[in-house]
């Protein structure tokens, strides 16, 4: 009788033990994304003195402009009185400059109002920073060729993004941040009409909450991709709620995406005293739209894409449960999440790039290239990527087999007219073990796999209907139409000395094959006696008997007929060589040895210095990746416009024409605007009690 996982003797823990120092080269990353700052990242903080103990402080150029206007006596308290009087200033005479001071005074007097617990008065100041910094940057009577050189102008920037955040910060605490809402915020000598709408290809009703990108530090991914420009970066999180789209079943819950909020003030008007300044919020998605035109002028979005991500990364899901401890030690535990990923929409004219992570792992491990890859404009345009997750304790042709129905099954799903020909531009893309189940895609099987176990014929096989096709599909395959890149990073196409005796002891005694693959073993083996060999692939083995060097897979998928469609790249780790560590390890990263990872019919092959955890982490596997993604991009449109100029049929694998000519996918287009009006019957007050 087994005895229970709660009490399993000391010979148990010191096997597991062993397996994990064995095996701990391909372990997990880290188990922290994310940390919450104790202040929100804010570029205004030391130039405002936002943290020192006597508050926020004018810079010396406000300073000095006040005294030019016999107004620096005004310059400390709560600013009131220098902002009435900067403000007559500016209606008789409007400058640059005055209407910088004015910015700042007021986000200065925001800030300090905030910290007294004036929320409304706060808002009022906050918005009037906005709205100015916004003319300082925008009226085209303020323009003047030198401004690139001031440091001002990068100053009003910030005033914008500082100011436009703090308000956004009130209005979330009011549960107001809500897409597709119009509000007036009224005070007595400003009025705000304002519009805040989702741009692109999101809706209202898509995301649950939002969070201030600047409240977290990124801790688990080495690159922090941002784009400087105008803007609040936000982490918007999902509902998770089902579409009743395709792709729901392959985007798993509560993913957070970046976002970037931007305001347009429109000209201002008096009524009735008060200057109406008429807003529109807009949230656009940084991945889809990087920069904005306001007027004839083409402004950058600021941005951040990896602190989503890494927010993402760290939630719950991903601390509680090892998928990838599960998958190796108990594989049929972890079938019900098995299958492909998406970590944004599915899109039909972008090309997928399959990520299928190795022995012992999960899609996290490529959290650091796919952080770096999608930071790239021409990557992110052109590509959408997908991850592959499996149980990595079975035989990698199994989890090729699933691979294959998975792969098959995502296309009848999202395309099942085949009318989105960027699905057959795939690219897979796999590190150790996951480079042979993506090998296994473009290969076909003949006889040669099917002649490892039997020389009989397999119509003479009995059985049950299904124990026979899942025998059948694992040995009789083709190659995948769709396929036509795959880069294999520290594969090993010749198997690895890892796989020893020891090891293979240890993977024996501590992995748990799900029972239905046993069970169908025995079936096959009673309805057919002295119909099969004594062949590794009928008696199921574990995923580190099926690397091992000497296993009779491996030569066959070497020597089998390969897809005339495909190319093959291949990344080869091997540790420095001046290290002890490499003096041991010799030509090798640790795990694969450089004859094992490397193919001949590969198109290109890198060599980097890493051990076989970073072999796919390393900068330089990396970069080597981006450019094989942009040759394969570049490619098609030269022969896309070959066969254009020479009257040629297109190839029936090359994406739609807006692709190939533009060579980026073509974004959705926006969201229906919102028309803000200043008839308070057509809009949502913005009820915010003034402290006393």
């Amino acid at each position: 009788m087994q005895t229970p996982t709660k009490y399993r003797p000391f010979g148990f823990h010191l096997l597991a033990f062993g397996l994990a120092v064995v095996l701990v080269t391909t372990g997990c990353a880290s188990d922290y994304w994310t940390s919450v700052r104790k202040t929100p990242r804010n570029p205004l903080a030391s130039q405002l003195q936002l943290l020192s103990r006597q508050g926020p402080q004018a810079t010396e150029r406000t300073r000095q402009l006040l005294r030019q206007y016999d107004l620096e006596k005004y310059a400390e308290g709560d600013y009131q009185e220098a902002l009435d009087e900067l403000a007559t200033e500016l209606e008789q005479e409007p400058t640059a400059e005055k209407t910088y001071a004015y910015a700042e005074l007021c986000y200065i007097a925001g800030t300090r109002a905030e910290a007294l617990g004036k929320k409304a008065t706060a808002l009022e100041l906050f918005a009037s920073c906005a709205a100015h910094s916004y003319y300082y940057l925008f009226d085209p009577n303020f323009a003047r060729h030198d401004h690139i050189y001031d440091p001002q102008f990068r100053g009003a920037c910030d005033l914008y993004n500082g100011s436009l955040e703090s308000a956004l910060r009130i209005v979330r605490a009011q549960g107001k941040l809500k897409p597709g809402s119009v509000y007036r915020i009224k005070t007595p000598q400003h009025e705000f009409q304002v519009a805040l709408q989702l741009s692109g290809r999101w809706n209202p009703e898509d995301f649950d909450h939002f969070e201030f990108a600047s409240d977290y530090e990124v801790k688990g991914l080495r690159n922090q991709h941002r784009q400087y420009g105008l803007g609040v970066p936000l982490i918007a999180i999902c509902k998770g709620a089902e579409t009743g789209k395709a792709e729901d079943k392959y985007l798993p819950p509560g993913l957070a995406y970046p976002l970037t909020a931007f305001l347009e003030v429109t000209p201002q008007k008096q009524s009735q005293g008060s200057a109406i300044h008429f807003c529109k919020i807009e949230l656009y998605d940084p991945l889809m739209q990087s920069e904005v035109k306001i007027g004839n002028k083409s402004t950058p979005l600021e941005a951040d894409i990896s602190t989503p991500l890494a927010y993402y990364l760290d939630q719950p899901q991903f601390r509680d449960t090892d998928l990838a401890t599960w998958g190796l030690l108990l594989p049929g535990h972890s079938e019900a999440v098995q299958g492909l990923y998406m970590l944004e929409p599915y899109d039909p004219q972008k090309i997928p790039v399959v990520m299928v992570h190795g022995l012992w792992s999960s899609p996290i491990t490529w959290m650091e290239m796919f952080n770096d890859l999608r930071a790239q404009p021409e990557i992110r345009d052109n590509y959408q990527f997908w991850f592959y997750l499996y149980p990595t304790g079975e035989p990698f042709w199994i989890s090729a087999t699933q691979f294959r129905r998975d792969l098959h099954k995502a296309r009848e799903d999202l395309d099942p007219q085949h009318q989105a020909l960027a699905l057959d531009q795939t690219v897979l893309i796999g590190h150790s073990m996951g480079g042979l189940v993506s090998r296994m895609q473009t290969i076909d099987s003949q006889k040669d796999f099917w002649s490892l176990i039997t020389d009989q014929a397999p119509s003479a096989l009995h059985g049950t209907e299904q124990d026979k096709q899942q025998l059948l599909s694992m040995l009789f395959f083709e190659p995948s139409p769709s396929v036509r890149q795959v880069i294999t990073l520290g594969t090993p196409h010749r198997g690895s000395d890892f796989a020893n005796p020891t090891t293979k002891w240890l993977g024996r005694h501590l992995i748990a094959l799900p029972e239905s693959l046993n069970a169908a073993e025995e079936r096959l083996k009673d309805a057919n006696p002295n119909y099969f060999r004594d062949a590794q692939m009928l008696a199921v083995a574990t995923s580190i008997d099926s690397l091992a060097p000497d296993s009779p897979v491996l030569p066959k998928i070497l020597d089998a007929p390969k897809a005339p469609w495909v190319k093959y790249h291949t990344v080869i780790g091997v540790i420095d060589q001046d290290t002890w560590l490499g003096s041991i390890a010799g030509k090798s990263d640790g795990v694969v040895e450089y004859d094992s990872a490397h193919l001949d019919e590969a198109a290109s092959e890198l060599v980097v210095t890493a051990d076989h955890n970073n072999v796919h982490r390393h900068p330089r596997s990396i970069l080597r990746v981006r450019n094989i993604l942009r040759d394969h991009v570049e490619g098609l449109r030269q022969e896309y416009a070959a066969a254009i100029r020479t009257g040629a049929p297109l190839h029936p694998a090359f994406p739609n024409s807006t692709v190939m000519q533009a060579g980026h996918a073509a974004p959705l287009q926006n969201s229906a605007p919102i028309t803000v009006t200043d008839d308070p019957s057509t809009s949502e007050p913005f009820h915010l009690t003034p402290s006393k």
